[in-house]
C-alpha cells in the first residue's frame, strides 16, 4: 500500500469536510500528531480506527486503502489489489520472523562455539580473552539483529482498545512474553497488558 498516497487522500478528504487535524483527531479520540503522521505518509491508521475514520470522511475502507475515490467499475479491482497487498504484508512478516529465529540460532551457536573453543584448547591468555570477546560480540549482534527484524514484523494489538502498534526496542526487550504475546504499554489507552502479535499493520 502506498502510504504517501493514502496520506494525501486523507488530507484531501479531511479538508473537504472541512475539518482541522485537531477536530478530526478529537472525534477519533487520538492526538492531532497522529493525524499529521498519517497525512505525511509516516504511518497508517490502526485497524480499529479505519471504520470510524471512513465514516467521518464519508469514504469506504477500500477507497482509504486505495488512496483515491473509486467508481463502481474500479471498486472490485481495487478490493482485490488491497486484499493481495494485505496477504503479501502478512507473508513478509512471516519471513522476517523466520529469518529472525535463524539469525538468533546461528549467532548463539557461533558465540557458544567460540566460548567452548577458548576453554577447551591450550592457548595464550590474550587469545583466549579475544575469542571470548568475539563470541560475546557475535551473540550480542545476532540478538540485536533478530530483535530488530522481529519488531518490524507486523504489530502488537492491545486487548483493551484493539489499537495496533509497533513497540520501541526498549519496551520490546523489557516486556515479558509468551510465544504469541508480549507485555507492553498501549500508546493509545496507556494500559499495560499482554498484547497479541499480529502479522499486519
Amino acid at each position: 500500500m502506498d502510504q504517501i498516497k493514502i496520506g494525501r487522500f486523507i488530507a484531501k478528504m479531511r479538508k473537504e469536510k472541512p475539518y482541522t487535524q485537531r477536530q478530526l483527531a478529537d472525534m477519533l479520540g487520538i492526538s492531532d500528531k497522529t493525524v499529521s503522521k498519517w497525512e505525511t505518509g509516516n504511518g497508517l491508521p490502526d485497524v480499529s480506527l479505519m471504520m470510524p475514520l471512513c465514516d467521518l470522511l464519508q469514504i469506504s475502507v477500500n477507497e482509504l486503502l486505495s488512496g483515491e475515490r473509486l467508481t463502481d467499475s474500479e471498486y472490485q479491482k481495487k478490493a482485490e489489489e488491497n486484499m493481495m497487498n494485505l496477504i503479501m504484508e502478512r507473508e513478509e512478516s512471516k519471513k522476517k520472523i523466520i529469518i529472525s529465529a535463524i539469525v538468533c540460532f546461528l549467532t548463539l551457536l557461533s558465540g557458544v562455539t567460540m566460548f567452548v573453543i577458548s576453554g577447551a584448547l591450550e592457548m595464550e591468555a590474550w587469545l583466549r580473552i579475544l575469542l571470548m570477546l568475539i563470541g560475546a560480540a557475535v551473540i550480542a549482534g545476532g540478538i540485536g539483529a533478530a530483535v530488530a527484524l522481529d519488531i518490524t514484523a507486523g504489530t502488537y494489538e492491545c486487548p483493551n482498545c484493539l489499537t495496533r502498534f509497533v513497540p520501541t526496542a526498549a519496551a520490546y526487550i523489557a516486556g515479558p512474553h509468551t510465544i504469541t504475546k508480549r507485555k507492553l504499554k498501549c500508546p493509545k489507552c496507556g494500559k499495560v497488558s499482554y498484547c497479541k502479535k499480529r502479522l499486519t499493520h
